[in-house]
């Protein structure tokens, strides 16, 4: 057999880095985006943050969406006529200019650089509101840890006993919990075999736990939930606050194994604790009442605030009322090629370092360029999905439609896997409050006129009616399952039961009033 040379023609999708790089961007949160910023700031010189005195205006394509309504934002190409549904990429194209050295008018269009990015910013968003948002409120917020320092200083102790004391509060939880035995932390703590010591550190802390569970909140420096109870049952007893009967009940409730509390098992506690059924059930109440977590209330908010990427606003009223979809502003990196450093390297020798040098400035560009399509994906998948669920922002849960992948990645000649990137951790702020992208897809069930009911409006229903059920005879799962049908949903007990322990709604017998 005579070795031969043959042609053969064929496509194929090529991953380049600098569409990798845009996959990777599209599916970062918002915080990750700003780490992601942050670093290639760091890192490329010719790259900068536009100043916040610069008055830019916004890309048209995010000045359309702003203004126009949802019917109109959705139908249209926000990301332009480039980068967008190219052959050998239909989700995130490369543009076709990146060949040869890049040197050509890159220090000139420096300046289309910087107009892309939108004017406004986090402080001039809360002047024009006149409100402080949740991350400004959590700043001034005192943790536990500082909140029982600050009590520890008005205790007259010595040194040593202060120093325990301290050792013992930066070792809670953020829940107020202290997780690890005396005898642990001594050891840590004096990092040697010598037993007296160890004990001596024990005793140490054995006092400073018990002015440490004296300190505020009530509960706090617990090793477990019982004794973090009994705390507080202990504080309410010396303030007086409650009937002792009861008190004492609860307190004798909480030295049994809390599987009887957690069932209800009214008659066993009763028998355990030698109380009547009555004041059992009166001292479970007040156990209910109590704070099972003494930290909660100095939890950092910040780690909680969650910034939507995407905004909805409602325009017009009665039958002309309409949304429509805008970009938040807030979490849009302002970035810019440094324009005194491309002119230099234009005008520069090419020596050894040009190269080097023209590929971080051609890096540059394309970063920015690929934020704008990530940011404009977003503007063109929410538009799609506030266009398909416009019920449930007029109506609520309830009239949540059924929606998947595939219908709004079909609407904008993109992948599944594409959409799946957009709607994973990107938000977006509604008049009904703020969701996850993700949040507005979900399954159908069948309905008996032959269509489908989301799964979202079948969990708002379930959720409707344990509301409104009689807490003496709370409905069984059996139950729910019937009054779906007759609202005309096919729905199995299964599902029912899958679909409230995903609502964290208790069972039956948990639910019952004591």
């Amino acid at each position: 057999m005579k070795p031969s040379l043959s042609l053969r023609v064929s496509q194929h999708l090529a991953l380049t880095p600098q569409l990798q790089q845009s996959i990777r961007l599209l599916q970062l949160s918002t915080l990750e985006l700003a780490q992601e910023v942050e670093q290639m700031l760091d890192e490329n010189p010719f790259l900068e943050l536009a100043s916040d005195d610069e008055t830019h205006e916004p890309p048209e394509p995010v000045r359309q969406a702003e203004s126009a309504p949802i019917s109109e934002a959705a139908g249209t190409d926000v990301a332009g006529d480039e980068g967008q549904n190219e052959p050998d990429t239909p989700d995130i194209a490369a543009p076709s200019d990146w060949e040869g050295d890049g040197s050509e008018n890159l220090a000139e269009d420096g300046g289309d650089w910087a107009a892309d990015a939108p004017a406004g910013s986090a402080s001039a968003a809360r002047d024009d509101g006149g409100e402080a948002d949740a991350a400004d409120l959590a700043h001034g917020h005192e943790s536990l840890t500082a909140h029982l320092h600050r009590q520890a200083l008005a205790l007259r102790l010595s040194e040593l006993d202060r120093a325990a004391l301290r050792f013992l509060i930066e070792s809670l939880n953020d829940d107020g919990y202290l997780d690890e035995q005396l005898e642990a932390l001594a050891a840590g703590l004096a990092g040697t075999d010598d037993l007296e010591q160890v004990e001596e550190l024990v005793h140490r802390f054995t006092v400073a736990l018990r002015l440490l569970q004296n300190l505020d909140p009530a509960g706090v420096g617990a090793r477990d939930l019982a004794e973090c109870l009994t705390l507080q049952l202990h504080a309410l007893n010396r303030d007086e606050e409650g009937d002792p009967e009861v008190i004492e009940a609860a307190l004798a409730i909480c030295r049994q194994p809390l599987d009887l509390l957690a069932k209800r098992d009214v008659r066993r506690l009763a028998q355990a604790c030698g109380s009547s059924e009555n004041v059992t059930r009166a001292a479970m109440a007040l156990i209910a009442r109590l704070e099972p977590r003494p930290g909660r209330r100095f939890a950092d908010v910040e780690r909680n605030v969650i910034v939507p990427d995407v905004i909805v606003r409602k325009t017009g009223r009665g039958a002309q009322q309409a949304f429509s979809v805008s970009l938040n502003p807030d979490v849009m990196p302002r970035l810019r090629v440094h324009d005194i450093y491309a002119s230099a390297l234009r005008r520069g020798s090419k020596g050894d370092g040009h190269q080097a040098l023209q590929a971080r400035l051609q890096e540059a560009h394309w970063f920015i360029k690929n934020i704008q399509q990530r940011f404009d994906t977003i503007l063109r998948v929410a538009g799609a999905i506030v266009e398909r669920q416009k019920n449930f922002f007029v109506h609520g849960e309830l009239a949540m439609r059924p929606l998947v992948l595939r219908e709004i990645a079909d609407e904008l000649g993109l992948h599944e896997s594409t959409i799946s990137r957009v709607t994973t951790a990107k938000y977006m702020a509604t008049p009904q409050g703020t969701f996850e992208l993700k949040y507005f897809f979900g399954s159908g069930l069948g309905t008996e006129t032959g269509g489908s009911a989301s799964s979202t409006a079948v969990r708002a229903l379930i959720k409707q009616f344990v509301a409104a059920e009689d807490s003496h005879k709370p409905l069984s799962d059996s139950q729910l399952a019937e009054m779906l049908k007759e609202q005309g949903i096919e729905c199995a007990r299964r599902t029912v039961a899958k679909y409230r322990e995903a609502l964290k709604i208790a069972p039956t017998n948990l639910r019952k009033a004591l």
